[in-house]
């Protein structure tokens, strides 16, 4: 398969790591349910690429995401390969925590939103009865010596209260990272944010404390502006990346919000200016290949259209 040239560009990190959400935030927007061995397969071949990071599932009730309502199934599939500190699931409250507990996860990840809207459309709280809820959430899974994530929620704009001001994104992943998180992701759910937002929301995090380092960034393509993010992203210190495979993924409770970054076109990018990923791009777009075969419908990435449908060689 064809590469890009390589050049680069100062200023810019040297690796990258992927946090590949494919098996979580892609499939739960999937309208049919996957087969749970499909979706271990999935999962193994997206680590044979290479991507040492996946968010393998979610739980939360099936009520809410039935999509994902065979959680406990999957990690007994994968057995050991599912539950290390680079297998992160989703968590809503104790109970989900009680129940990642019993199959034995070693990292987890909690989900806020930057909006009270969103908020109570996705958790049925508001805000400051998500923070109750994450609270003792977080100090168990500490405890226990898991690795713990937070996501937040339209952090560039929202479907119902439009523009989020930015020290309102602040206060809330403040909270959520003072409860003892290791990392926060910055989610821009319906893919409106710009560069110059995503420059000024990580100017005021490190105002607070919360510099790149602790920062991964998930951007959404709806505008087309997902890459373009990224990259103003890691010019600013951001090393980690959410990305979903073949560029599934939306969001449940945001209907306007298409799918995710997709990771083969993260790589190419990435490969481009001769930052390290680790990802075998060849077999990313055959498991892509192989998911959109399973899912009855062509892959959105760019990437994976042009490369599984040339022979190679570079022919327009």
């Amino acid at each position: 398969m064809r590469r890009p040239q390589r050049e680069t560009q100062p200023g810019m990190p040297g690796r990258v790591t992927i946090y590949e959400v494919g098996p979580r935030d892609g499939l739960q927007n999937e309208k049919t349910v996957v087969p749970v061995a499909d979706k271990a397969e999935f999962i193994r071949r997206l680590v044979a690429a290479g991507l040492d990071t996946v968010e393998t599932t979610s739980f939360v009730p099936a009520s809410w995401v039935p999509q994902l309502a065979d959680s406990a199934e999957l990690l007994a599939l994968l057995g050991e390969a599912g539950r290390g500190r680079n297998r992160p699931v989703l968590v809503p409250n104790e109970r989900g925590l009680d129940a990642a507990l019993a199959q034995g996860v070693q990292a987890v990840a909690i989900f806020g939103s930057a909006t009270e809207t969103f908020a109570r459309k996705n958790l049925n709280r508001t805000v400051e009865e998500s923070m109750a809820m994450f609270a003792p959430v977080v100090e168990r899974a500490r405890a226990q010596g898991l690795w713990v994530r937070a996501y937040v929620s339209m952090c560039f704009g929202d479907p119902w209260e439009g523009d989020v001001p930015i020290d309102q994104v602040v206060d809330v992943a403040s909270r959520m990272m003072d409860m003892g998180c290791d990392q926060l992701s910055l989610g821009d759910t319906i893919g409106t944010g710009t560069t110059g937002h995503v420059q000024r929301l990580l100017d005021a995090l490190e105002t607070k404390g919360i510099g790149a380092e602790r920062i991964g960034v998930h951007f959404h393509d709806t505008y087309g502006q997902a890459l373009a993010n990224t990259l103003a992203a890691l010019a600013h210190g951001v090393t980690v990346v959410d990305a979903s495979t073949g560029g599934l993924g939306g969001c449940p409770y945001a209907g306007s919000a298409t799918g995710n970054l997709a990771t083969e076109d993260l790589v190419w990018a990435l490969d481009g200016l001769g930052i390290e990923t680790g990802v075998n791009l060849d077999a990313l777009v055959e498991t892509s290949v192989w998911m959109a075969e399973s899912l009855g419908r062509p892959s959105p990435s760019r990437v994976v259209k042009a490369l599984a449908g040339s022979s190679g060689d570079g022919d327009e």
